[in-house]
């Protein structure tokens, strides 16, 4: 008789189920696989370069308050990054697990031994490693960069899942998603105030650092990469303190995902219960819609608005790229190096809420979907669409570009930027609408993720191949104002790029409209399916 076999550990099954659910995922089909390891490639590329650059700023006088700092942006980017922009999995989502009859400690254990498998750690891991190497001088603290990387990785994961699992509900509550919007224009802030910050280092050197490291090297990670430096000075207590820290933090937000696990395994999730309607409701028309154009089209807008205005991630989403488009040409004219041409953000950040149009209807498509029997439903189906952003991105970009020239004082430029952003719009409307048929991926309304496990190559894939293909799109406008300006006397003919760039920029509209259409007509059972997996 043979002996009973022990099952396996749970530490290896959950990382082997996120391994087949990746692995299952890239097998649909070829773009996706495409999709995905380009990504890859091109974040493994980046992290490679920095590695690089961390190597070769070894034995600069700043070295330690610079990595000191990446550590610490580290951090808060794993606090934040999942909850707002595509990533994670399935493994990753607590709520995915609840029914399963796991103890909280060891589904810890297995969920964080899955969170180290991916790009996001591998990349992490990478940066880490360089900053060890910028500021490790000596056997000692070589030894001490072990340790000393592993915990900074750690503290990384297990803050991004502590911070997720304690907002799981929040999140996936209706009125508690709208939160998410105040995070998003956070996010907005704090990536320009990083970008002007780096602006002004270039300037003035990494001495500047040097005050903010001497607090960030006590918190973790940063106190972690610290106590590399400290042991390289001799000063094995202070770095013996840092590694305390950073463990003590390892174990704090260890024990606050245990507790948040615990809450979600064994309390009733009340945050989704609907509301009773009253019955028989009469349900009539709004103000807004009695303005809008009858039929189908006024239909269609009426529902886009609605989502803008109802669905938290995608006024999220909204409240991000209003807050980019105005932050970036306002902050460069305040500080004096802005260019009116800096205007164009406004128009190039809302264009790209034309992307993954069918992907914010998730499995409601399917409604859509049986009202499209022909290429002239998909057309206007998506010529209504890009009507229902332009309500919001026309008078939006007219307004920053007014505003920034106020501000910079150059009036003569006016028609040009604004020209330019009309063009830059159009571009981006029409490649928006190719690629939410070519590339449709899903936005799950559960859960702190924006893209289905799977399919984050391809939706960043889509996002960045169709910002170039618009890019490329202006190029003619971009050109002709260039000409202008070399040439003698073309300066007084820069007011005609104003409805110059408005008439090509509803040309490459209707343009890419139309060919777009076709596609999306056949390729409706395939859309249905990419934005349903959510």
């Amino acid at each position: 008789m043979s002996e009973p076999t022990s099952p396996p550990g749970l530490v290896p099954t959950v990382v082997r189920l996120k391994l087949s659910l990746l692995r299952n995922g890239l097998r649909q089909s070829g773009g996706r696989r495409a999709a995905y390891v380009a990504s890859a490639v091109v974040t493994l590329l980046f992290a490679a370069l920095q590695l690089l650059g961390l190597i070769l700023l070894r034995g600069h006088d700043h070295a330690v308050s610079l990595v000191v700092l990446l550590a610490a942006v580290l951090g808060l980017g794993w606090a934040v990054m999942p909850l707002f922009f595509p990533s994670g999995d399935e493994t990753l989502d607590p709520t995915r697990l609840v029914m399963l009859p796991l103890r909280p400690r060891p589904l810890v254990r297995a969920l964080l031994a899955a969170s180290l498998v991916g790009v996001g750690p591998l990349f992490t891991l990478l940066l880490l490693v360089g900053s060890v190497v910028s500021v490790a001088h000596g056997a000692a603290a070589w030894t001490v960069g072990v340790p000393a990387v592993a915990l900074g990785l750690l503290v990384c994961v297990a803050l991004a899942r502590a911070v997720a699992a304690a907002n799981i509900r929040l999140l996936t509550s209706r009125k508690g998603r709208d939160l998410a919007v105040l995070s998003g224009l956070v996010i907005a802030i704090g990536a320009q105030v990083v970008n002007f910050g780096a602006q002004r280092l270039g300037s003035s050197g990494l001495g500047q650092l040097d005050p903010a490291a001497d607090v960030l090297r006590w918190l973790p990670p940063g106190s972690a990469i610290g106590a590399v430096d400290s042991v390289s000075e001799g000063a094995y207590g202070t770095a013996t303190a840092q590694l305390v820290v950073s463990a003590g933090a390892l174990v704090l937000l260890v024990r606050v995902w245990t507790r948040s696990l615990t809450r979600l395994m064994i309390s009733p999730d009340g945050s989704t219960l609907q509301a009773a309607e009253p019955t028989a409701r009469e349900r009539r028309s709004s103000g807004l819609g009695r303005l809008l154009p009858g039929g189908r089209t006024g239909t269609v807008m009426e529902r886009g608005l609605r989502y803008i205005w109802r669905d938290p991630k995608t006024k999220a989403a909204w409240v991000t790229s209003l807050a980019i488009g105005l932050i970036v040409p306002v902050f460069n004219a305040l500080q004096g190096t802005g260019s009116i041409y800096f205007a164009c953000f406004a128009a190039g950040m809302l264009g790209i809420q034309m992307y993954n149009q069918f992907g914010q209807d998730t499995s409601a498509f399917w409604m859509v979907a049986m009202t499209i029997s022909s290429r002239r439903d998909a057309y206007v189906e998506l010529r209504a669409r890009a009507l229902a952003l332009l309500l919001i991105t026309l008078p939006y970009a007219t307004l920053v570009t007014v505003l920034t020239t106020a501000m910079l004082g150059d009036w003569s430029k006016l028609p040009e930027a604004l020209g330019l952003s009309l063009a830059l719009l159009g571009a981006m409307l029409a490649t928006g609408a190719w690629t939410s048929a070519r590339f449709p991926y899903s936005i799950p309304q559960e859960g702190y993720k924006n893209v289905a496990p799977g399919q984050a190559g391809l939706a960043w894939i889509a996002i960045f191949g169709g910002m170039v293909s618009a890019a490329l799109l202006c190029a003619p406008v971009i050109a002709v104002t260039i000409w202008l300006h070399v040439t003698e006397s073309g300066d007084s003919w820069t007011w005609l790029l104003l409805p110059g760039g408005a008439v090509y920029g509803a040309a490459i509209t209707l343009l890419g409209l139309r060919l777009a259409a076709p596609r999306t007509a056949t390729r409706l059972p395939e859309i249905l399916t990419a934005v349903s997996k959510g």
